[in-house]
This record gives structure tokens, C-alpha cells and sequence, in this order.
């Protein structure tokens, strides 16, 4: 449905709106708002207030894992409405219990005892909180270019954004290098990282420590740090260095689990089982629900230390039956298999548009969460920030929603995520669009 068809008040309709965000909405992210309103999302597409189709290539916030408003999402709210929507903290519903079971089916026996909150920041204070307790230590070590929430604890392992201006972190965060293969943080690797980095990080945490390290938190790709994907060994060298030094080793899957790369976790890729898991983002399939899920031991330990970690929303029931829900479709459609086969094809496809656009100075990721890193020239590899931006919103007005990071040192980088639904023919065109936009922004 086009313009013309909205009626007459749809041009005043939309001016109140825009008047009421100008006047009204407090603005959460540098870039600012889009300049039009989403009215419907089904599936991979959403429907703008002027009728427009946009092939969502960010399942939303990376959350839409079923695409918008799968039938058995929209089914398990409905039957959530009848039931029940919220309780007290310490009385339970069925399909909270039955979630906690249903994902510890699907984990090693040392992630058995589940924590269900609200957002991906929230499951990761949970788990610094546990780390800290249940070691007696206060130093948590993350990666740079790391995103692992904004609220109090998670904000302060978070290195990759949100960090100046708002006062000192919690005691204790501390930072090693990333693995970017592409950008060696320490310039001493090529396109193939030898995990110097590793070694290199932890010999600069051991001069900092106080004696206290408790933990490492890290994700097993680092999605909003620009698709960074450690090398083979990187994981099992890091448990390593962790138990060496009696820390615990969290793995952040929040955009990685239940299936987007390929697996139903990341950590089974790696072959190394972490003794935290938080997951979120897939996990509610558009809903706010996240886990944090660690080992009987630590519970119980944590537990006897009285581990408190109480919000208005813990073990709510109605994002619990939405959860249940994801879960068995993940499952029952084979979600993961479906993302590593459907992400080969995206990928063979971006690596096409490398091969004619020397703008485009790498393609990297994993499944359904892929990479594309843009630079003024291959040589140089100087991020080409303008015309990432250009590129982006070309994609938009062409119908293709996507998202771009920039960073002066990291450049301009395409975070591909589109949900485990996506067919073939809609990976087809995305890379159309992405090539046409590509084309008449040089």
C-alpha cells in the first residue's frame, strides 16, 4: 500500500508523531531515530507507515530469531494473556519450570541450574555476581570492542561503547585485546591471528591484578564488535589461562545461541564447556527473557553464600512460554542446520560482491552472523566510514534494513544477521539490493 492509499490523515498522522518524538522521547543512541515508523513485521519483512517493504537483515535488535511474529511466538502470548503474566518473585508457573528444564535438556551436565530475567545486561550482572561470590574475587577481565549490556556490571566489562562520561566502573574491569584477525590489535599478526595477543593480554593482567582475578567474560563472536571470530584454539587456550589462575570463565551467548551460528551454542564449536552461560537476545524471540545458567556446584555454593539477584521480572511466566516456544522450534525445524546451510549461501554471496568491490576489504562470521568490513582501499585498509554510511542508507531506501558500526579504528562494518527463518530467495535479495546500493554509492 503506497502513499496515496493511506487516507487523508496519515500525513498529519505521521507529523504528530514525529512532533511528539521530537518533543517527548528521550534519544538512547548517538545515531538518533529513523525517520519513519514501522506499522507491521512478519517474517523477515517490515511495513513502514507509507506502505513500504524493508527486508529485515538485523531480526530486529538481533532478536527475532523466528522472524517477527512467528505463529508460535503470537500463540504462547496469547495463551500467556489467559493464564498468568506476572508473579510474585518466589512463587513459580509451570512454564518457567519447564524452561529452566527444557534448556539444561539441551547443556552439558556442568550447566544445569537456570536464572531467568529480562535482558542480556541483567543475565550478565547475574553471572559477575555468581563469579564473584562463588570465588571471593572482584576482578572480572573482558575483551576490547566487548558489548555485554549497559547496566551496572555488565557496563563496566563492556570496552567496545558507553564508556566515557558517566564516572568510574566497577573496581576490578579489566580489558586484553581482541582477536581481530583483520586489524591485529598489537600489529604483529597478518590475516591469520597466532593468538600472541592471548599470551600478550594475560602477561598485562597479571601485571595489573591485585590477586583478586575472579573471571573472564567473553562472546564466543563478538557480534557489536565488529563479527570478530577468534582463531582455532583460542577458546581451550583461554580456559587455560583461567583455571591456572582459579578464574571462572563466562560465555556471553547472547546473540549466538540457539542456533544463528550454526550450533545449538557457540561454546560446542569451540570445544570448550564455560562454567557461566548467559543467553538473551535469541533467546526470547523478540520478547525481553534471558538466562543466566551455570553448574550445580557453583549454585550451590552461591546459594549457601546467600546469592541474592531479585528484579520485578525474575522468573516471569509469560516470557518463559514465549521461550518454550522458541526453543521447540529451534529444535523441531533443525534452526541450526538451517543457519549454517542458509549463512554458507549469504556468505558465498558477500564474497562475490569482494571480488568486484575493492571497497570491501573482508567478509568474516560464522552461520547467520556475518561481517563486512569496508575500507578506502585494501592496502591501506582506512575505514571508509562516509560511504559505509552511504552504502546503508541506500540499502534502506532500496527496502534492505541494515546495520553499521563505525569505528576509526575498527572502520565501517556490516553486522548481517537476518533470522534462522530467512529463505534462500530472501538471501537473494538482500545481496541484490546490497549490491545495486553498493554500485550507486561508489
Amino acid at each position: 500500500m503506497g502513499d496515496s492509499a493511506k487516507g487523508e490523515g496519515w500525513e498529519a498522522r505521521r507529523r504528530d508523531l514525529q512532533d511528539a518524538v521530537e518533543r517527548h522521547m528521550l534519544r538512547y543512541d548517538a545515531g538518533g531515530f529513523l525517520p519513519f515508523f514501522i506499522e507491521r513485521a512478519q517474517g523477515s519483512y517490515l511495513t513502514d507507515d507509507s506502505g513500504r517493504r524493508l527486508l529485515d537483515f538485523t531480526s530486529g535488535q538481533m532478536c527475532a530469531t523466528l522472524g517477527h511474529n512467528h505463529p508460535a511466538v503470537v500463540a504462547a502470548l496469547e495463551r500467556g494473556c489467559r493464564e498468568v503474566l506476572h508473579l510474585f518473585s518466589l512463587m513459580l508457573a509451570p512454564p518457567v519450570v519447564d524452561l529452566c528444564r527444557e534448556l539444561a535438556a539441551i547443556l552439558p551436565p556442568g550447566l544445569q541450574k537456570v536464572l531467568l530475567l529480562s535482558t542480556g545486561g541483567e543475565s550478565n550482572d547475574a553471572a559477575l555476581r555468581l563469579a564473584r561470590l562463588h570465588t571471593g574475587r572482584f576482578e572480572v577481565v573482558g575483551l576490547t570492542g566487548s558489548y555485554h549490556g549497559l547496566t551496572g556490571g555488565a557496563a563496566s566489562v563492556t570496552f567496545g561503547k558507553g564508556r566515557r562520561g558517566y564516572g568510574p566502573a566497577l573496581p576490578g574491569a579489566l580489558a586484553i585485546p581482541a582477536p581481530n584477525c583483520y586489524r591485529c590489535p598489537i600489529r604483529h599478526c597478518t590475516e591469520a591471528c597466532d593468538r600472541t595477543c592471548l599470551e600478550v593480554g594475560f602477561e598485562t593482567i597479571d601485571a595489573q591484578s591485585v590477586g583478586a582475578l575472579a573471571a573472564v567474560i567473553v562472546e564466543p563472536v563478538q557480534s557489536s564488535g565488529g563479527v570478530i571470530v577468534p582463531p582455532p584454539g583460542y577458546f581451550p587456550r583461554l580456559e587455560e589461562l583461567c583455571r591456572a589462575r582459579g578464574m571462572l570463565l563466562i560465555f556471553d551467548e547472547a546473540q549466538t545461541g540457539l542456533g544463528r551460528l550454526g550450533a545449538n551454542f557457540a561454546f560446542e564449536q569451540v570445544g570448550v564447556v564455560p562454567d557461566i552461560l548467559t543467553l538473551s537476545k535469541t533467546l526470547g524471540g523478540g520478547l525481553p527473557l534471558s538466562a543466566t545458567i551455570t553448574s550445580a556446584e557453583i549454585e550451590a555454593d552461591c546459594h549457601a553464600k546467600g546469592y541474592l539477584q531479585l528484579t520485578s521480572h525474575v522468573a516471569d511466566p509469560l516470557p518463559a512460554l514465549v521461550g518454550l516456544a522458541v526453543l521447540e522450534v529451534v529444535l523441531r525445524d533443525q534452526l541450526a542446520a538451517r543457519a549454517a546451510e542458509r549463512g554458507a549461501r549469504l556468505k558465498a554471496g558477500l564474497f562475490e560482491l569482494k571480488q568486484r568491490y575493492e571497497v570491501i576489504g573482508d567478509v568474516r562470521g560464522r552461520g547467520l552472523l556475518l561481517g563486512v568490513e569496508l575500507v578506502e582501499d585494501r592496502h591501506s585498509r582506512a575505514p571508509a566510514n562516509e560511504l559505509g554510511l552511504a552504502i546503508t542508507r541506500r540499502c534502506m531506501d532500496l527496502g534492505l534494513s541494515m546495520n553499521i558500526g563505525i569505528s576509526p579504528t575498527r572502520g565501517s562494518i556490516w553486522r548481517i544477521a537476518p533470522p534462522l527463518t530467512v529463505s534462500e530467495a530472501e538471501i537473494d535479495e538482500g545481496l541484490t539490493i546490497l549490491d545495486q546500493a553498493i554500485r550507486e554509492s561508489l
